[in-house]
């Protein structure tokens, strides 16, 4: 039966005269409002269900429970507990005041402060933020460019410890020009990392290795290889030093102070920043990029089409120990005034792990979850040196981040969103169909 014939014959006139009446005048009675509106309406429910909302959810409730544990752990709220039914203001008072300090103390820490003097002084809180973040960023892009290829890079503290070795040995071995130094450190942290990932596509598109197991491994094989190293004269080992601890890296090769000597930043973020734009060209805009999105949708669908899935693992481990790398020589060229040691990761290739994760594996959402962790980083110090609440709690932050994130429909039931589906698309269908009847 077609569309048009769901209303009876008899009843048509009278349907086309009420409709006449509701619309205004000089409009042709239908749906182009009505189509605009569920146009709108769509759009608005795509942001509400979307990837994007979901994750921005997932930080709020990272943060509610983190201050329930805040609240719970402090000794006035305690305190005042054991007399809540006599006086429960007391109470409410002391967890308003234990959260809120905690967090406006986060707050100063990582983006402005608020009680420093002058501007200089108030802003360099948020200059610590992007220090932090900087290495998370590029680690962050390396590890979404493998997810979006269908591989789970979890390799990153051994991409770092070779990147920042092959980085460090440059900047400290030779005595070159600043203008030919530098790069050249910069581009052997990237070849560092860009080898030791190519391993792992190497031996995953040869053997079959799952990547997981092999990126293991090789964090092992990399931490006790730079430890060995380190301890080695003529190897990384400082001349006539006794520590595992490589030289200082020469100023030649160390990153100029981006806005000037008061603030941590160094060139290393426009690196950062150029390679979240190089990303974002090769997932979106590049034949490579299309290919490795291919892969990681259905590897057997592309190897059908044509794509030699093999090279596409290979490439996208290089690629992602590459930039990966990248956070290793930022590491060692931009942070440090002495040597480096085994323990130059800080973390970093796991904390990517989750950045990738919040940021949905998209170049720019992993720009700002780099700087959301960076930001808990910075501010956590500050949270715990002005109420004493410890640097674990920025810990639980994050790994209540990562659950949410990894679990979707919790989020949407605690926030009764509706999971974006067939029934929605179902309802789309039939609000087109029913412009198209009523033209």
């Amino acid at each position: 039966m077609s569309e048009t014939s769901a209303t009876p014959v008899g009843e048509t006139g009278n349907t086309q005269a009420l409709a006449a009446e509701k619309e205004p005048a000089g409009q042709t009675p239908g749906a182009p409002q009505d189509s605009r509106n569920d146009r709108a309406s769509g759009i608005l429910r795509d942001i509400v269900t979307g990837n994007a909302m979901i994750s921005v959810l997932a930080v709020v409730l990272a943060l509610v429970l983190s201050g329930i544990l805040i609240a719970v752990t402090d000794p006035t709220v305690q305190k005042t507990a054991g007399y809540f039914f006599a006086r429960p203001s007391d109470m409410l008072s002391a967890v308003w005041n234990s959260v809120s300090l905690a967090y406006v103390s986060l707050f100063q820490g990582a983006i402005i402060n608020f009680q420093a003097v002058g501007f200089l002084a108030g802003i360099a809180p948020l200059a610590n933020t992007i220090n932090f973040a900087m290495p998370l960023i590029v680690a962050g892009l390396g590890v979404a460019l493998a997810f979006r290829a269908g591989m789970f890079n979890i390799g990153g503290q051994g991409q770092i410890l070779i990147g920042a070795a092959f980085a460090g040995w440059v900047g400290f071995s030779f005595h070159l020009p600043i203008g030919i130094h530098l790069p050249l450190a910069i581009l052997a942290g990237i070849a560092g990392g860009a080898f030791w990932g190519a391993l792992v596509g190497f031996l995953k598109a040869r053997t079959g290795a799952h990547e997981v197991i092999v990126t293991i491994m090789l964090n092992y094989v990399a931490f006790y290889l730079i430890s060995f190293m380190l301890r080695t004269q003529g190897l990384l080992q400082a001349k006539g030093s006794t520590n595992p601890q490589s030289p200082a890296t020469l100023d030649s090769a160390t990153l100029p102070k981006l806005f000037g000597v008061h603030f941590p930043v160094s060139v290393g973020f426009l690196v950062v920043i150029a390679a979240t734009f190089f990303v974002a060209w090769l997932l979106n805009r590049s034949t490579l990029g299309f290919r490795f999105r291919a892969v990681g949708e259905n590897p057997h669908a592309a190897r059908t089409a044509g794509i030699n899935v093999k090279n596409i693992y290979v490439y996208a481990m290089l690629i992602s120990g590459a930039l990966i790398g990248i956070a290793g020589a930022t590491q060692v060229l931009g942070t440090l005034t002495t040597g480096f040691s085994s323990g130059i990761d800080a973390g970093i290739g796991f904390d990517a792990i989750t950045v990738a994760l919040l940021g949905r594996s998209r170049p720019w959402g992993v720009f700002g979850a780099g700087l959301l962790f960076g930001a808990l980083k910075a501010g956590g110090y500050a949270m715990q040196a002005a109420n004493g609440v410890p640097i674990d709690i920025v810990l639980v932050v994050q790994s209540l981040i990562v659950l949410f994130v990894a679990a979707p429909p919790l989020v949407r039931t605690i926030f009764r969103i509706p999971a974006p589906g067939p029934a929605q698309r179902r309802v789309r269908r039939a609000s087109s169909k029913t412009a198209v009847v009523t033209k």
